[in-house]
Parts: C-alpha cells; structure tokens; sequence
C-alpha cells in the first residue's frame, strides 16, 4: 500500500524540534525517520521562513482542513498580538475593540461561533459570553496557532466557523538548553493626548528550555511583562433626528459625545511546560499559564446634545445636502453641554492548568488522559465625572454651538464661545438633569423640590464576571491491521462550565449638593485638547482621585432600575460526550486516501440561576429568585478525506455537522415578571415575562468543504477551495412559553397558583444558507530565480455570500460576515536580513461593540484595510561570537492610519464611531544564549 512521503524538509524540521505536525504526519514521520536519515539534507531554513515552512506541512498533513501559524522560538510570532497572527491567515478576519485586533471571525462566523483552545482544551473568556478575546493571551509565550476549518469526533472545541486552538512549546522536542530574552519599545504616533497618559510601553519575555536525564524530563518556562498604550480620537454621535427644513423631513445631528482616549494595557504572564517521559511507554506533560491583565482607559471630551437638546436651531442657519438629504451644518443657540473626565478599570485574571498522560500499553492499543481546569475573574470599574457651567437644565451660561460634518460625516467642526478650560466656569456637578431616579431624589430630599432629577454628578458601572471550568477527557487508540482503516480511537469527556455575571451601577452626587465647586488645585491636571472637533482645551482633573479621597457618596442604581437584575445571573453547563473516530488509511485507483471518519454524541444539561423581577408602587425593585433547567443532545457525524494525487497535490473532502452554543447572557434566568391574577394572556398563561431564555438550544449546521491543494515547493503551495454550510436553529427575537413553578410574583412574595408565562426573548428558529470560496498561495521567488532567492509572497482571497431567513422569514445577515477577506505579504529573508509588508482587508460587516453599562450592542461597520510592516537582522551569522544571538527588529502598525467606523444604521452617512488609532512603532531587541 502507498504511504504519504514526507519531504526532506519535512523530516528535517522534525529532526529538529518542530511538533506542531498532525499527530498523522508526525506518526509517519517518526516510522519513516530511521530509514531515511542518512539521507535528509542539512536545510538552513530559519526565521520567518522556517516558520511559513512548518505552517505549510501542518496544512499538508493534516486530516482536517486547517490554517497554521508556528514560531520558531518562543516569542518569535510575527505579529504583537495572536489576533493579528490569525487574521492574516485564508478566510480569517479581526475586529479591533480600541485599536487592538481583538475578535476573530472565521469565513464569515463571528466569534461567538467559534470554539477556542489551549492545548486543546477549551477556554473561559472575559466576556460576557464564549467569544474570546485574544489580547488576554499573550503572544509572546505561544508557539503556534492552528485553526481547525473542518472538525474532527475527537476535538473538544465546537463551533460552526471552526476552532482556533493556542499551542505552548514542548520541550522535550526542541534539542538543548534554550535561553533567551525579547524586548520591545512601543511608541504611538499620537504625542499624550491625556496629560496623564503614555505614550510609550515595552514589553520584555525571558524564556528557559532544556532537557534532563538523559532527555526523559524536559522544562519550558516563560515569563512576560507588557505595558502597551494605545490612544485615540474619536467622534461618537448620538444619532440623526428628523429635522423639517423647507418643509422637507432631512437627517440632522442629534448629538455627539466626541473624546480623546489614553489606554494602558499592562500584562504579566507565567507559562510553564514540564514533559516527563520515565518509559518508552509513558509521557507526561503538565502546563500552567497565569495571566494578570489590566487595562486602564482615561477618556476626556464633551457631550453636546444638538437636535435633541435646549437649544433652538433656526431654519435660516442650517445647511442641507439635498443629495443626501443631510443637515450638513448648523447653529444651536442657548445649549448647554456636558464635560466629561472618564476613567476606566478592565482588571482580569485567568488560570488554566493541564495534565495529559499518554501510555503506549502494547504494540495495538495506547490511552490518552486530559485533565485541566481554567477560571477567569474580570472586574470592570467605570467611571464617568461630570461638570458644566450650572447644576440642573436651564441653569448656567448656555453657549451658542455650531457644526459642520466633516467628508463623509465622519466627524464634525464645532464653533463655540465658550473658553471650556476655564476652571472657574466649568465646575464640577451635574448639568442637563440626568438623575432621574426616585431612590436618589429620596435620599437627597429633592423629590418635591425644583432640584429633582439634578443629583447625578457622575455614574459609575461595575459589571464583574466569574468564569469556571474543568475538564476531563480519556481515549483509547487501537491499531488496526486493515485495508481501509489504521486505528480506531474511542473517547468520552466530560467538562463542567459555571460562569457568573453580577452587574450594579452607582449614583455619585458631590457631598457638596446642591452646590458645584471649583476643581480643587490639587486635582487639576491642566487641559486636554479637543482642536480635532474644534472646540478647543477643556479642563482636565483627576477624577478617580476625588472619587478615592470621599468627594462624592455613592447609591446604587439597582434600588429603582431593573436592568441590573436582568443582567445578574449564573449560567451552568454539563457536558458529557463519547465519541469513536477511524482513521483512513487505503487506495482508490492506486492513488492514497487518507483521512478520518468519526462520530461524537453530546449530551449537555444547561441551567441558569437568576431572579424574577418588577418594580413596587414605590418605584423600588423586587425580586424573587429562578432557578430553570434544560437538556438536549446532538450526534454529530463527520468525515475528512484526503486524495494525494501526486507527490505534490491533493484533493480534499470534508462533511461534518456542528454546533454553536448559544451565548451566555441570552440563556440566563433573569426575567422581568408581571403576573396578573385574574386574566391570562391571549396563550392562557398568567405570566408575563422577558429577559433570558435557558431553553435555548445551540445552533446547527451541516458543512462541506472541497479543496485543491498543490505543494509545489518546501516553501510554497496554491489552494483552492470550495465551501458550503446548511444552517438551523439559529437564534433571533421571538416568543416562547416558559415554566415558573415555585417562582413567587415579585410583587406580593407569594407563589401564586398558574405557573406557565408567556416569555419575550431569544428564541431558536429559521435558518439558511452559507457559502464561499477561498484562494490562498505561498510563493518563493526562488522558483523564478535563484538570485531572487529569501523573496516570496503570501496572499489569499475569500469570496463568502449568505441567505439567511429568521423565523418569520424576514432576511438576516450573519454578524462577522464580511463578503471579502484579503490578505497580502511580500517578505524578505536572507543573509540575516529580514523584512515584510502585510495587509489585511475585510469589507462591512456587523459586529459587537459595548455600549452604554457594557451591554453588548450590534452595529454596522464598515470595511477596512489595514497595513504593517517589520524589518529586522539576525546577526547569527556574524564574525563576533558574542552577538551570535542577537536579533533586532522595527515594526510599524497601521501605516495608513486605518480608522475604525461604525454606523447608527445603515446609511454610510449615519456614522456612530469614527476612531482613529494613529500608528504604533515597535522596536525589538531578542537576545538567544
């Protein structure tokens, strides 16, 4: 029987060190070695093209479709984050969340439906829901990412895009002691935009490998430290009214609330990898990763309310486009505004710990055990300061405030007559009356008084998260002497999930109230430029610092406002799961088929614990708790197959079904409950209720991938692929009936005697189709000529459309879903020179930004293109021995300045966000002992 034939390449990588290989092709390999050693060529293939080389074998032989990326090195990924490593990859895309690639979506999937993993287990995230967001997890300590496109019965990540699992190093393949330092410089091109911000940061790694006892115990150990800024000018409208000019309906400005932004983001990580191998029979491997991350936010700006404030706006001083049917400038006379200076806390902390024991009993049979356990606790601590001219609506100077939309309303120039640094005429205290809450007005004795409504000075939102979850998974592998298949692998695993969202908001009114007061001088930090919208220098101070020294009492805004209760609650998953996967191994026509055929069943019992909730007649909120249970089970079959019609090319098959689950803060038990005892709504039932639904069942889809692959060269490849997805049960709005059983009302304490409601939320329904296609090449110039040699390109294009219905037939568009995804790399690398150019490029798209308390909103944004570039020198081949190991490097992010933009609707013109990042340069130092 034919058998796949490993390069030269190939083995030589292996013989060095290099184990991100299938398990498949690493087996052949390892069968193959002995015989074909004293033949295998000493290939000097490092760096970055070392890298490409090793990402092209993973694809090759892997019985999945899959896209790779592999470091040589710790620390040597080629970009600062992972998120911008995968979204170079065919078919991948990034969305930024404040300027840092952040979310991955994969062929048009978002990232909730996505599976991510650490070594092949599957990860808590900081979110509210599965979705990971990447910058928790540091590059620097990583040696690889592969993305699963295609799934197999023994991955534990699920996902209908796929599964992008997080590789650490092992040690007992890499040859000898390793130690080595990174360092990098960080410099944003923006100078301080907050007086107390920065705008440099540098990240530092130190690393050890080495192997022990006669290379039977291997130790990989990494330490990281980052303090990356980030900074940002940003326009945030309110939204665009109606406003009636010449008796025609036009589009105005509603208001917006445009700031400048400093971010710190400080990260410090711990990885350990200790591979034991006592026996030829018996390995272990333990790995642990700590990660502290903090991310501080200082945002200063002014809110200007325009059409939907005070002041009055004259038909005679605006301008219209009539192609647009824009007010594209205006004058409001007597409007007050809102200063602001914000400060932000996003503090996380994750914990993820393995164990994998692999036990080679005979010749037949081998067992694999997986035992780990991962838990992240996030803490958001946000806070908004307000000042202005005069506590209340119509109190204090009002300004006369004009606007021009910049070209394509992506910003606006504003006139003003105010001087808004003026610490004597912008005091601290809460203009515009936004205190609307009873349980304030209360307890400041306001409720009756012309002050009501005029106590809010600030807000703070403090949404924390807790994320838990251990696993366990054992298999067993039997060889199989068959014309058809080599092994059998059977398995179960079990994982139990308990994730906790506890949400409250906090009223800060100055001890001072009625009063506004000077900013003392001690707080006074100067002033902030906002010349990019036009109006000038505001005050800056240090309001965390107020807050910190008891200028302000707090009370919490759960006392009278719902949403908190809506947004508190825990979600608890068991899944259990077994599953039995062949691999291939046969002839068809006398050209070898390769593959895998498996079959998993998963059973998930889900339940959710939260409260039913409403407000008294005194305006206060009461709540009684839920507890609501739900289980269900999928089968899910797949098949990989891979057809090699020659040394160099391949034919791909891949069918499979999956499932998305759905996310967190959909399912929880927290509702909004009304029972009204004495007639039933038009479903019979007594209950009301919206918010949560724990019923909800994940998504599904059936999958077919073709593909075409030629490996023309150690270095390069073409592909082309085709790919296919029949989607159900997808989740959108909806009606549902819910069981209250032993749910008191809220409103009386006592359970009542009719238990079935009528529920308002997330509900499983409609469905369609997804379907594209994906080129992707690696090409060395060397092929062309050999003076061109170290040349070579990287480029992919991928081309997706959708029909998707909901439940009512109304057309959906699938968020994350861009219809085109390029990329593009032009690289140099030889003679220790290194160099590159790459591009990103995805068009619109809907994606999840936060919005007002954190939740998470959809918006429309627009496509963009985002461009990079290194340049470095290995001095490895240098005369002077002690630079040997040196390596230097300079980086430049967003070259063009790429902003991001999001709309309020549709309409290009209706433009919510316009971000602009600046660029960032990185200059690095990696030093190899």
């Amino acid at each position: 029987m034919s058998k796949f034939k490993p390069s030269m390449l190939t083995l030589a990588l292996v013989s060095a060190g290099f184990s991100s290989l299938s398990a498949f092709a690493a087996d052949e390999v390892k069968k193959d070695e002995a015989l074909n050693q004293e033949n295998v060529e000493v290939i000097e293939v490092r760096g970055m093209r070392r890298s490409i080389a090793e990402s092209i074998n993973v694809k090759r032989f892997a019985t999945n479709v899959v896209e790779s990326i592999s470091a040589e090195d710790i620390g040597k990924l080629p970009d600062s984050s992972i998120a911008e490593s995968i979204a170079r990859l065919p078919g991948l895309a990034a969305q930024r969340l404040d300027g840092r690639a952040s979310r991955v979506s994969i062929r048009g999937f978002g990232e909730n439906e996505s599976g991510t993993t650490f070594n092949g287990r599957e990860q808590v995230s900081i979110s509210d829901n599965r979705g990971v967001e990447f910058d928790l997890y540091p590059s620097e300590i990583m040696s690889g990412v592969t993305v699963y496109k295609t799934p197999n019965a023994t991955l534990e990540g699920e996902g209908i895009a796929g599964v992008i699992d997080m590789q650490t190093i092992k040690p007992l393949s890499k040859d000898g002691q390793t130690v080595q330092i990174n360092t990098q410089f960080e410099q944003t091109s923006f100078d301080k935009l907050n007086p107390d911000g920065e705008d440099s940061g540098f990240r530092g790694t130190f690393s050890y490998v080495d192997q022990f006892a006669d290379n039977t115990l291997g130790v990989a150990f990494a330490y990281s430290s980052m303090s990356s800024p980030n900074q940002e000018k940003r326009w945030n409208s309110w939204g665009y009214p109606e406003f009636t000019h010449n008796g025609k309906p036009l589009s105005i400005l509603g208001g917006a609330k445009p700031f400048v932004r400093s971010s710190e983001l400080e990260r410090d990580s711990v990885m350990l990898v200790v591979e034991a191998a006592p026996t030829d029979k018996l390995k272990l491997t333990f790995d642990a990763l700590y990660v502290d991350f903090l991310d501080t936010k200082t945002l200063r700006g002014i809110e200007i309310p325009f059409a939907w404030g005070q002041g009055s706006i004259k038909e005679e001083n605006a301008t219209v486009d009539p192609a647009t049917g824009f007010v594209t400038s205006a004058l409001t006379e007597g409007q007050r505004v809102v200063v602001r200076n914000d400060h932000e806390e996003r503090d996380a902390t994750l914990k993820s710990f393995g164990l994998n024991t692999e036990y080679q009993m005979n010749d037949t049979w081998s067992l694999d055990l997986d035992v780990s356990y991962s838990k992240v606790e996030r803490k958001i601590w946000s806070m908004e300061s307000y000042s202005g001219t005069g506590r209340g609506t119509n109190v204090g100077i009002a300004d006369n405030i004009g606007y021009q939309f910049n070209s394509g309303n992506t910003g606006a120039m504003f006139t003003h007559q105010l001087d808004y640094s003026d610490y004597n005429l912008i005091q601290l205290g809460g203009p515009l009356s936004w205190g609307g809450s009873s349980a304030l007005n209360d307890s400041l004795g306001i409720d009756d008084t012309p002050l009501k409504d005029t106590g809010q000075d600030g807000f703070i939102n403090t949404p924390n998260i807790d994320d838990e979850l251990k696993a366990i998974k054992f298999a067993a592998t039997q060889v199989i002497e068959s014309d058809f298949v080599s092994a059998l692998t059977y398995g179960v695993s079990r994982r139990e999930r308990e994730k906790q969202k506890v949400s409250e908001g906090y009223f800060m009114t100055l001890k001072s109230f009625p009063d506004t007061i000077v900013v003392p001088e001690e707080y006074r930090l100067g002033s902030v430029s906002l010349d990019f919208i036009g109006m000038g220098n505001m005050i800056a101070y240090d309001s965390k610092g107020l807050i910190d020294d008891g200028y302000y009492t707090l009370l919490a805004e759960s006392l009278t406002n719902t949403k908190h209760a809506t947004k508190s609650w825990t979600v608890k998953e068991k899944i259990t799961s077994a599953f039995v996967q062949a691999d291939i191994n046969t002839e068809v026509a006398g050209l070898p088929l390769t593959g895998g055929a498996g079959l998993r069943y998963v059973h998930t019992e889900q339940s959710s614990q939260g409260s039913a909730f409403t407000t008294n007649s005194a305006g206060l909120v009461v709540a009684s708790p839920t507890d609501i249970e739900h289980s269900y089970s999928h089968l899910l079959p797949s098949l990989n197959l891979v057809l090699k019609l020659d040394d160099e090319q391949s034919l791909r098959f891949g069918v499979a079904k999956t499932i998305s689950r759905a996310r967190m803060d959909d399912m929880n038990a927290s509702i909004d409950a009304d029972y009204n005892e004495t007639k039933p709504d038009d479903n019979g039932n007594y209950w009301i209720v919206s918010g949560g639904n724990t019923l909800l069942e994940p998504k599904e889809a059936t999958g077919i991938d073709l593909s075409y692959e030629n490996y023309f060269s150690d270095e390069g490849y073409f592909s082309a692929a085709f790919f296919h997805k029949d989607l159900n049960q997808w989740i959108f709005d909806g009606a549902y009936e819910v069981d209250m059983t032993g749910v008191a009302d809220p409103a009386t304490g006592e359970i009542p005697p009719h238990s079935t409601g009528t529920g308002s939320g997330k509900v499983n329904g409609g469905g369609g189709t997804l379907w594209g296609y994906e080129l992707a090449v690696t090409f060395p110039f060397k092929l062309i000529d050999e003076s061109l040699e170290g040349f070579g390109i990287q480029a992919s294009h991928t081309g997706i459309d959708s029909d998707m219905e909901n439940q009512h037939g109304n057309k959906f568009e699938i968020p994350g879903l861009s219809d085109k995804i390029q990329t593009f790399t032009f690289y140099y690398e030889n003679y220790g020179f290194q160099a590159r150019a790459s591009m990103r490029k995805r068009s619109d798209f809907k994606g999840d930004v936060y919005d007002i308390g954190f939740d998470s909103k959809q918006v429309n944004i627009l496509g963009e293109t985002i461009w990079d570039a290194q340049l470095g020198y290995s001095f490895e081949e240098s005369s002077v021995e002690s630079l040997q190991g040196l390596t230097v490097s300079f980086q430049v992010q967003n070259i063009t300045e790429e902003p991001f933009t999001s709309l309020s609707g549709d309409n290009k013109l209706q433009v919510r966000d316009y971000q602009d990042y600046g660029r960032t340069y990185l200059l690095g130092l990696s030093y190899k002992f």
